[in-house]
């Protein structure tokens, strides 16, 4: 009789505590980025997020829900307001259609799904996730950036030549982020063609990817395009957006107006023809043919000739 009291009593107090952790009630209306939205509209959007976020993401949306531990990358902390993901500029807090195309679409390799919420809970539900994090009471969202016509389209091939010498020679990505995928000549070649720059040595490990710092709390390993899935999305207007947007949060920047528009659709075409190389025979070819490319260094700088094999 005595034990079971006490599971009773242990029972009790475990429900008491998970109450306890769970933010207050709404009492009065929040301003979220800028716009009103009410206790009813919170209240509702707080019980469709315990249906669908609340295991991963957490009473707190702390991003330590029962359901948390051992999932890598890690559930968003979205006390943090910072969000990978959006068509504003990197650093920016995202529109209320970024958060739909996350929620409706998820972010591909990892444990956040395309969630299928239906349209009358969906704003709700977008606002409450917004009052986790104070600077929706002091911030907008930031300006849309708006993808501009595809001048690739139909010439494809020549995009992806473009993006081929654009991504190692003018933005440089395999610098200190993200695998080179031609040779060192070629890189060299590229970096002369487009900067008038020439490179002197290559980072060790030029065909891996490298950890970087992020604003979420650990290190961030950038993707190889022939082995990684793209979390936003691998069509080239999702490349594009993560392209010209940047990657909130993390060493990515914004490239807009960076980089002229066709050597931004560019870069989203080759990209593409990289992730097509995934888990298939071409991609293993190609990785060994460049790690074995060991010979080449760049000539000296009074050299006037590229050197050759």
């Amino acid at each position: 009789m005595r034990r079971a009291a006490l599971v009773a009593a242990l029972a009790i107090a475990g429900v008491a505590c998970r109450r306890e952790a769970e933010p207050p009630r709404f009492t009065t209306p929040l301003t979220l980025g800028g716009r009103q939205v009410s206790v009813a509209s919170l209240e509702h959007g707080r019980a469709v997020y315990t249906g669908y976020c609340r295991p991963c993401h957490g009473d707190q949306g702390d991003g330590k829900g029962t359901a948390a531990p051992g999932l890598q990358p890690p559930p968003r902390d979205l006390r943090l307001g910072v969000y990978k993901f959006a068509a504003v500029a990197a650093g920016q807090l995202p529109t209320d259609a970024d958060f739909v195309r996350t929620i409706r679409g998820g972010l591909h390799g990892t444990a956040m799904q395309a969630w299928d919420v239906p349209e009358a809970e969906l704003d709700d539900l977008i606002q409450y996730v917004k009052s986790f994090s104070p600077r929706w009471q002091k911030e907008t969202p930031g300006d849309l950036i708006v993808p501009t016509h595809d001048p690739w389209i139909g010439k494809e091939a020549e995009g992806v030549e473009r993006g081929k010498r654009v991504y190692h020679g003018l933005a440089q990505c395999a610098v200190a982020c993200h695998p080179a995928y031609v040779t060192r000549q070629e890189i060299y070649t590229f970096t002369k063609e487009l900067t008038s720059m020439t490179v002197r040595e290559f980072r060790f490990g030029f065909y891996d990817p490298v950890a970087k710092d992020s604003d979420y709390g650990h290190k961030i390993l950038p993707p190889d395009f022939t082995f990684s899935a793209l979390r936003a999305g691998d069509a080239p207007a999702d490349i594009y957006r993560t392209i010209a947007s940047g990657i909130g949060g993390t060493a990515m920047p914004t490239w807009k107006n960076v980089l002229p528009e066709p050597d931004l659709w560019a870069l989203a075409h080759y990209v593409r023809s990289l992730v097509d190389l995934r888990g298939t025979p071409a991609a293993a070819k190609l990785r060994k043919t460049l790690v074995e490319d060991t010979w080449w260094t760049p000539p000296p700088p009074d050299a006037g000739v590229d050197a050759g094999p």
